[in-house]
């Protein structure tokens, strides 16, 4: 498994695998689907907050991060995605993709990584609290997707 900044020549493995997250499961609220060239720019944009996780030749999950609310007060506090193609899962790419996303970051200078998992996804939970986040607040029904509402899980991480 090699850990490696994500290059524009990635966008359309990540749309695939982020979209099959958005079509068929509640780990994200969202149900717009992502485009390449829509990561493409993100990729450009976010620099070495966004990561990928290539097995074998082929990407097969990511971590990204951004700021976490706009403006320069929240300058040091993000918020990040990490998604896992199913064939990845349970091999420890997830937590190599967070290693590095968080040495990462704290070159970036960041101080806090916040993520927020859905109610309905409790091993996103409890994978976050074996990297060292804590729990901080449960958002009830602040989410809706597959005509049903949804809680929202924090957990934050002091780098």
């Amino acid at each position: 498994m090699i850990i490696r900044p994500a290059r524009s020549s990635d966008a359309a493995r990540i749309a695939d695998i982020w979209n099959d997250v958005i079509d068929a499961t509640a780990i994200t609220f969202t149900s717009q689907r992502k485009t390449a060239p829509g990561i493409v720019a993100d990729i450009a944009a976010r620099g070495d907050l966004f990561q990928v996780a290539e097995i074998d030749g082929t990407v097969q999950g990511f971590a990204t991060a951004f700021q976490f609310r706009g403006g320069p007060g929240y300058a040091f506090t993000y918020e990040h995605s990490i998604q896992l193609a199913p064939e990845a899962r349970g091999f420890g790419a997830g937590r190599a993709l967070m290693d590095a996303l968080e040495e990462a970051l704290r070159r970036a200078g960041a101080h806090s990584l916040w993520a927020g998992v859905s109610g309905e996804n409790p091993g996103g939970v409890v994978f976050h609290e074996k990297l060292g986040f804590q729990r901080v607040a449960l958002l009830p029904q602040v989410g809706r997707k597959f005509d049903r509402w949804m809680d929202l899980v924090l957990l934050q991480k002091f780098l």
